[in-house]
């Protein structure tokens, strides 16, 4: 479905991605980890036509590098950014229907849907978004996302600096987008999280990826682990 061949990234002069490689699978879900700073972020953005890729991007067969960000949404590529992105004078229910791409042809995801799923969002769905928690925010990016009924998403950092109960939630929800057979490319800090939900993890350092296999082979090397996420 998505395969990325000798992705360069730059940040100004800064060099951040060296000729990443890897592939994710039609229902796949694919955890990329590694330490702050190694490219993770710029990964995903550069696939997605947020940084200026230098690459192989192939979504489909079909070479998107270098597309505008729109174009590559509008292809089934999903993308739930850190920064948790809403527009917060709109209300909940109006930043669902948003993310609507086609309003003809039913998705596999509806507002009741969301709503019904997280009673939160649902309590304050006439609200203006910009009220809510940061763990709300956090809910309403990702529903808003699969509301464009996207056949890949790219999730970034979903659960950083929320309470447990909201992570566990969080948790959830990418476990249902998983079932639903929407393949996702996970970024995560939270290694319990990544190695539950992951069919492949893909372990990157110095911008390239370091490391890839099942997360039963990532929990059974340790020296791998100490090198490239131990702090």
């Amino acid at each position: 479905m998505l395969e990325v061949t000798d992705l360069h990234a730059y940040y100004g002069k800064s060099h951040i991605l060296n000729g990443v490689n890897f592939s994710i699978q039609e229902g796949e879900v694919v955890a990329l980890l590694g330490r702050n700073g190694v490219g993770r972020s710029t990964t995903v953005k550069a696939i997605m036509g947020e940084v200026p890729p230098q690459g192989s991007i192939r979504f489909r067969g079909k070479e998107i590098a270098g597309y505008p960000n729109y174009r590559i949404a509008r292809m089934g590529l999903g993308y739930v950014p850190e920064d948790r992105d809403i527009f917060p004078t709109l209300s909940v229910r109006q930043n669902l229907e948003l993310g609507i791409k086609n309003t003809r042809k039913p998705g596999r995801w509806t507002v009741e849907k969301m709503l019904e799923m997280f009673p939160n969002l649902a309590r304050r769905a006439d609200a203006h978004a910009g009220v809510l928690s940061g763990g709300e925010k956090q809910m309403l990016t990702m529903c808003r996302t699969l509301m464009g009924d996207p056949e890949l998403i790219m999730i970034d950092e979903p659960t950083e600096g929320l309470a447990p109960l909201i992570v566990k939630q969080i948790g959830e929800l990418i476990s249902e987008i998983a079932k639903a057979g929407v393949a996702i490319l996970l970024v995560e800090q939270k290694l319990s999280i990544a190695l539950d939900i992951s069919h492949r993890v893909l372990l990157m350092g110095h911008g390239h990826i370091v490391f890839e296999g099942t997360p039963e082979e990532l929990r059974n090397n340790e020296p791998i682990r100490k090198e490239w996420l131990e702090v």
